[in-house]
């Protein structure tokens, strides 16, 4: 037999049970045809030398927003990182003012007010832009600083007349007018003008956020949040731009989209006596292929931890008196959950806050007891504060959780100050949902925190934060754990786990190539490993050097 590549003299680790390791892959059309004694007999168009290195099935984000990780890329980086200080932040807007016209937007993302002291502030942002608009978006993306002149392209000349908005907050002066911070909801006061963005540049904010995720060893995508301009999304033609970029040649790595909740709408009948609860022509959760398919839907609940606005069963540890607040009402929230559920969607709702939870877990248990529907699988994003009683719920009713493990070091100090050292122990669980038979899948939530899958799987074992403090130790996994979550459980969180997740005939063709392996290298060196090539399909989309070509 012709194949169309034999990748060989590799180290396979395949998560298979039939067949743990392999030295080779056979590829034709996409898929694997066979693996070692398999492929004798057989010759190739493509012969590809590992030289002994390791692989590992393609790594799978089951929440990444690729779209905003390229955005970041493009724009202007506030990241702790790159400005360390809140003067370092104003300094960095203005060197990038000083480059724009005086019309011209300054765009950026990824402070944090826990690492630099305090957020931006209007007349800060004034003072630093000489009075062009500015609009930072924090590293949650839960909240975002304006400067005046940004106020006044959303119209609130000189940042008065700012309304209330119900599930975000205004952040006023002492005179009441707006500061400059605006937390979740209230965000779309100025995101309003800047969304949609023209087709072009969404275009190649997903062609870099694909061509970073492939450097990462990403071989597949869930987008969280597509599709609206009061959401997560860019505009109502976000798959579009998605369709686009893959007929470009600019897509290499699989996604999964799930577009925002209020893009859904009553589409009319559907039969007698029935509406159709969803997107145009009966599109839902499933339409698409093995390149770019429509998953979940996804819905904000509450906000972030980090950014106090999660909605909490107890106030936070550091501002007594706040326990966040939900995005939605109970009501609406439940609505949502019934009618996206009846019409046969999946859903993915953002519940950070253990309150929040409660009502969401409350939403999908009513829904399978109205619309009875086997393997829903509908998904807790996030699920950061959750209760044993809240766990054992999650498994009862066929949930899955999706918890970020880098979450725990990039802002995990963060997180203990919000929590405090109790209520921390909650954070976060991962070893409590193994162990209660929950599918574990591995994500990122970058741009939030750094979307390399390495770097997740180093957090989900060591569970520490950036200053070196533990953080629910005993809800570590091991290195095996992590990465069967980063593979096969973030393929079953989309109902992939037939075609993705493991290195096996018949199976997609995509596997990670790493300078060490993963499973015997010390656990406080996983951060260290190095992706040395990333392939898809069958076809290499990035090396570092690792292959040999023949």
């Amino acid at each position: 037999m012709r194949l169309d590549a034999v990748y060989h003299n590799g180290h396979f680790t395949t998560l298979d049970a039939d067949r743990p390791t392999a030295r080779a892959v056979g590829v034709l059309g996409g898929r694997i045809a066979g693996l070692d004694e398999e492929l004798d007999g057989c010759t190739a168009e493509l012969t590809v030398d590992l030289g002994g290195a390791h692989a590992v099935p393609g790594f799978n984000d089951a929440h990444h927003h690729l779209s905003l990780v390229g955005k970041g890329l493009r724009e202007l980086d506030v990241t702790h990182a790159a400005a360390p200080s809140l003067d370092a932040l104003y300094e960095a807007v203005a060197e990038r003012a000083a480059t724009l016209p005086e019309d011209a937007w300054v765009l950026g993302a990824g402070y944090d007010q826990n690492k630099i002291g305090a957020h931006p502030t209007a007349e800060g942002l004034d003072r630093a832009a000489q009075g062009r608009p500015v609009w930072l978006v924090h590293t949650s993306h839960h909240m975002a600083a304006a400067s005046t002149a940004a106020f006044a392209r959303a119209g609130f000349a000189g940042r008065e007349g700012v309304p209330d908005v119900p599930g975000g907050h205004v952040v006023r002066d002492a005179d009441g007018r707006a500061a400059g911070l605006l937390q979740e909801t209230a965000m779309h006061l100025v995101e309003q003008v800047l969304r949609p963005e023209p087709a072009e540049e969404w275009i190649a904010n997903i062609a870099a956020g694909a061509q970073a995720a492939v450097e990462a060893g990403l071989t597949s995508v869930t987008e969280p949040g597509i599709g609206v301009t009061d959401g997560i999304g860019n505009g109502p033609a976000d798959l579009d731009a998605y369709m686009r970029a893959r007929e470009r040649g600019l897509l290499g790595v699989r996604m999964t989209v799930m577009p925002y909740i209020t893009a859904l709408h009553d589409c009319g009948a559907f039969e007698p006596g029935s509406r159709w609860y969803g997107l145009d022509l009966g599109l839902r959760t499933g339409f698409g292929d093995e390149w770019l398919r429509v998953g979940p839907t996804k819905m904000l609940s509450d906000g972030s931890l980090i950014g106090r606005s999660a909605a909490m069963c107890c106030d936070y540890h550091d501002t007594p008196g706040n326990k966040g607040l939900l995005q939605f009402s109970r009501e609406q929230i439940l609505t949502y959950v019934l009618e996206a559920h009846r019409c046969g969607w999946q859903i993915a709702t953002h519940a950070i806050g253990d309150a929040a939870l409660d009502v969401v877990l409350d939403a999908y248990d009513e829904a399978q007891r109205s619309h009875p529907r086997p393997g829903a699988r509908h998904r807790i994003e996030h699920a950061a504060v959750t209760s044993d009683a809240q766990v054992a719920r999650i498994a009862q009713l066929g949930l899955i959780p999706v918890p970020q493990g880098r979450f725990l070091s990039e802002i995990g100090d963060g997180l203990l100050t919000a929590l405090g050292p109790e209520r921390a122990r909650l954070a976060y669980r991962m070893r409590s949902f193994l162990d209660a038979g929950v599918v574990l899948p591995g994500s990122s939530d970058a741009p939030v925190v750094a979307g390399a899958p390495l770097l997740g799987i180093h957090d989900m074992v060591n569970r520490r934060t950036a200053a070196g403090a533990p953080l629910a130790g005993h809800e570590a996994v091991t290195v095996r754990e992590a990465l069967h979550a980063y593979t096969v459980g973030s393929a079953h969180a989309v109902h992939e786990e037939h075609r993705k997740g493991t290195l096996a005939r018949g199976m997609l063709a995509d596997f990670t190539v790493l300078d060490d392996d993963l499973l015997r290298v010390a656990p406080e060196r996983i951060a260290d490993l190095t992706v040395g090539a990333t392939v898809v399909g069958g076809r290499i989309a990035h090396d570092a050097g690792a292959l040999s070509p023949a």
